[in-house]
């Protein structure tokens, strides 16, 4: 009966550690779980931010590159339009530049 008992107290300390254990470690998860929605936030605002910045600088590049079309296609046709006073036939401009010229797009 003596190893009986003996035999029970051993299971019943393994048991007590597993679950003294599982509980440990659910507390744990608990608590690292507001820790990890910081993390995860900052993460957030670190790629909006970046995002937020790329794009401006692409605003920027589209602004500069419309701004140089726009003066090329106004040289261009100032050079038509002097090839026309010369009393020469300029060649018509491809569809896509009358397009933009018409509609700026």
């Amino acid at each position: 009966m003596n190893a009986f008992v003996t035999s029970a107290g051993a299971i019943a300390a393994v048991i007590a550690a597993v679950v003294a254990g599982w509980f440990s470690v659910r507390g744990s998860r608990a608590a690292a779980a507001p820790q990890q929605r910081q993390v995860d936030l900052a993460v957030l605002q670190a790629s909006v931010e970046r995002l937020e910045k790329e794009c401006g600088e692409m605003r920027q590049q589209i602004v500069r590159l419309r701004t140089v079309l726009w003066a090329a296609v106004g040289w261009a046709n100032r050079r038509g339009e002097q090839v026309e006073h010369l009393g020469g036939d300029p060649l018509p401009p491809p569809e896509e530049i009358e397009q933009f010229y018409r509609t700026g797009v």
